[in-house]
């Protein structure tokens, strides 16, 4: 029986370094980590402790979650509130994300850039003409999906002309996915659309190359409260070699240390709908406390490391 191999849907590029080096590990016998593997040590990133990324999700021009399918005002004011409190509990590397286009929206958006200038990074419809811009009314970074994956295939010269514009290390981009047939495929369109790009060892690092961060919904579990994408954050934990945020199912504090441990304390993570600031029942007050608690802890020797 002749045996045939899929071709991997980001190999072919002049930039697939990381394609090559994964198949020479291969070759040589290195081991190949799958989304099942559990981490007892890595040779990549070297965090300083988990933190908690915090959200500010924006819809017409109202601070809003998803929750289930659908979309619920918060509870609390606008959106330079929340940057407010989140510059004041000295939270960095949080992200607004417009939902809508929407002149509304925008606004509020930078409302909240203004606010907490290079505390929060920005997504929901950036591209080549509007990046630098936004770079400049105070995000730390501009957060991309869309713009690079259209059509159910990432468009690479786009990315290559985004990086060239904003800078590596000004990039973060946007990996929300889903499960079908056993791997996580990056969505797009609101997570309505599958592309050809799933998450793995070699995508991720070829990926890398690109973005000073990942962002990553575990669509499947978003906005539910029913727990977290174990797997997913395994995967995410034992796979990336630059910092990556999850984001998905978190109900209560016990789900903080779930993505901690399932990470091996190189995950961070955000919470949305499920704190009581966005009408849930976790107190958002805990959840800074155990932030802090990560960053004092991160001075300590990490037996996962």
């Amino acid at each position: 029986m002749r045996v045939t191999h899929q071709r991997h849907p980001l190999a072919g590029s002049s930039l697939d370094y990381p394609l090559q080096e994964t198949s020479r590990r291969r070759k040589r016998g290195v081991p190949f980590l799958t989304s099942s593997t559990r981490c007892s040590s890595s040779p990549r990133v070297v965090r300083c402790g988990v933190r908690f990324r915090p959200c500010i999700d924006i819809h017409k021009g109202k601070v809003k979650q998803i929750v289930g399918s659908t979309l619920e005002d918060s509870n609390e004011g606008n959106s330079s509130l929340f940057a407010q409190l989140y510059k004041e509990d000295e939270l960095g590397g949080g992200h607004v994300i417009m939902l809508d286009a929407d002149a509304l929206s925008r606004s509020a958006a930078l409302e909240a850039l203004h606010t907490y200038p290079g505390g929060l990074q920005i997504g929901g419809g950036i591209n080549l003409d509007n990046a630098l811009s936004y770079l400049e009314e105070g995000a730390s970074h501009v957060i991309v999906t869309s713009y690079v994956f259209s059509d159910g295939k990432m468009d690479l010269e786009k990315l290559k002309r985004l990086v060239n514009l904003t800078g590596k290390n000004r990039l973060v981009l946007d990996l929300s996915c889903r499960k079908k047939n056993g791997k996580y495929f990056i969505v797009t369109d609101r997570w309505q659309k599958f592309t050809d790009v799933f998450l793995d060892e070699e995508s991720l690092a070829f990926l890398s190359a690109f973005a000073d961060e990942f962002l990553v919904h575990g669509v499947d579990v978003e906005g539910k409260r029913l727990g977290i994408d174990e797997e997913l954050v395994t995967l995410l934990g034992c796979l990336s070699s630059i910092p990556v945020t999850y984001a998905g199912g978190v109900a209560t504090m016990v789900d903080l240390e779930r993505i901690k441990s399932a990470g091996s304390e190189r995950v961070d993570l955000t919470v949305g709908s499920a704190l009581d600031i966005f009408g849930g029942d976790l107190p958002y007050k805990e959840v800074v406390g155990w932030h802090q608690k990560q960053q004092a802890l991160a001075g300590q020797p990490n037996p996962n490391l």
